[in-house]
């Protein structure tokens, strides 16, 4: 499997089969990240009405296009391109600083025998279910920028929970990032010890099952765009 980070809470991960999964892709004039070049095989977002995540029109080719809230509301789970992918509703920050929260979705999957977990726009403590839901997954996509999504310190309880094996932060301030109203990353790995911390001075990565530590990591990629 790679892992390759475009920016804010973007990715693209592929499996040795060669298929593609691009998760919640942005507006590029008001993030400041630039527009995503590649053609993947499905485009996941997290919400109906977030232009910093549900930007799937924006993606080159013809790739299935499924936004995660709807599966949610619909049953929870979908089948695309061989892969099953399973959400659960949750919300932005309730006390939301810049407007009313609006519903979005956590959502997981699997590839490579690795299973994937996004927290989408999440903004507040976990829920028992949705504790539940992340149970097992190997890989966290991890809000790590503080307001105005989870707050860092309800993040590390997560965290803690759960027990991924490979937490990888996004959604945080970057030198790219417009809106400058979120942490650097440096708050967020403050909740951590240095030896359990690994920088990838790239923006991706290539992993196996195998390759999977014992105990949560977390590694810190750089954005590609």
């Amino acid at each position: 499997m790679k892992i390759k980070w475009y920016g804010h809470a973007s990715f693209i991960i592929s499996d040795s089969a060669g298929r593609t999964v691009i998760t919640d892709p942005y507006t590029p004039e008001t993030s400041g990240y630039q527009p995503i070049p590649d053609v993947p095989d499905v485009v996941l977002t997290s919400s109906l009405n977030d232009d910093f995540h549900d930007r799937s029109d924006l993606i080159l080719g013809d790739p299935l296009r499924i936004n995660m809230l709807d599966v949610a509301r619909e049953g929870g789970e979908i089948e695309a391109a061989g892969l099953v992918f399973k959400g659960i509703e949750s919300s932005e920050m309730y006390e939301h600083p810049y407007h009313e929260p609006d519903k979005c979705a956590m959502y997981r999957w699997e590839m490579d025998g690795i299973s994937i977990g996004h927290m989408g726009d999440v903004g507040n403590p976990f829920t028992p279910e949705e504790y539940a839901f992340f149970a097992g997954v190997d890989v966290f996509l991890a809000l790590a920028g503080d307001v105005p999504t989870i707050r860092l310190p309800d993040l590390k309880q997560v965290i803690d929970r759960i027990a991924p094996k490979l937490v990888i932060p996004m959604h945080f301030r970057t030198l790219r990032y417009k809106p400058r109203n979120m942490q650097w990353i440096t708050a967020f790995l403050h909740h951590f010890n240095d030896a359990d911390i690994d920088f990838q001075s790239d923006w991706e990565v290539e992993l196996s099952k195998a390759d999977l530590p014992e105990s949560t990591r977390v590694l810190v990629l750089t954005h590609a765009l």
